[in-house]
């Protein structure tokens, strides 16, 4: 009998990859927040992509959200290209657009990708019986990393009894929603006309978001337990 044929450019499946550690998934989650939180840049001719698959470049209408996504994927080492244009005329507006360079943008995709799937699934799957203190302390890190990405490049929702933004992508107004919880803060969820409304109510609910959010000195948190 002829020996077995072993077919060794047999196409295998893709490996999952390693998850992320804590530090790099906060980044790369929040950082896929704000992707989230913006529509694409306008092509003529070309059809809106899916939020999974974005263009390797984004818009923001407020320079201290360009600022962030700046800040969180010069710590994820991936480069950005910053430009500024300048538009209308009675009423100026500053549109900054953020475009990263074609070498880059495999780890681009690959790092928001992982970010965005570890931590949502991290918010969403509820808590884990057994969970290390590490586990513990995190989850509410990327709930509020959560939070601050749609504060900063979501559509802010001011009223004097409630604080909220409007969010067009579904699945990021239901980890909002989950994030508040863990933040010991109630949420509530409103369907609008092409987005959700995520808001929580004046007083000790909105101070708690927002001291959460924050960006000031914290206290350490290890990476691993």
């Amino acid at each position: 009998m002829a020996p077995e044929q072993i077919l060794l450019d047999r196409p295998r499946p893709p490996s999952t990859p390693p998850p992320l550690d804590w530090s790099t998934l906060a980044d790369a989650f929040e950082a896929a927040c704000l992707l989230r939180c913006t529509p694409p840049p306008a092509i003529a001719g070309a059809r809106r992509p899916a939020p999974d698959h974005r263009p390797p470049s984004v818009e923001f209408n407020r320079e201290e959200a360009a600022h962030r996504m700046r800040q969180l994927l010069g710590r994820l080492d991936v480069p950005i290209v910053h430009e500024v244009a300048v538009g209308g005329l009675r009423r100026r507006y500053e549109l900054h657009r953020l475009s990263v360079p074609r070498q880059h943008q495999p780890t681009y995709a690959r790092m928001l990708e992982a970010g965005w799937r570890q931590g949502r699934r991290e918010l969403l799957g509820g808590p884990v019986p057994g969970a290390s203190t590490v586990r513990r302390a995190w989850r509410p890190r990327l709930a509020a990393a959560a939070w601050r990405a749609a504060l900063l490049a979501g559509g802010r929702h001011v009223r004097r009894h409630i604080l909220g933004v409007r969010i067009t992508d579904r699945e990021l107004a239901a980890v909002l929603v989950r994030g508040a919880a863990l933040l010991d803060v109630p949420a509530l969820l409103r369907p609008g006309t092409g987005c959700y409304l995520v808001c929580v109510a004046d007083g000790p609910d909105r101070q708690r978001i927002l001291h959460s959010t924050a960006l000031g000195p914290a206290a350490h948190v290890p990476d691993r337990a």
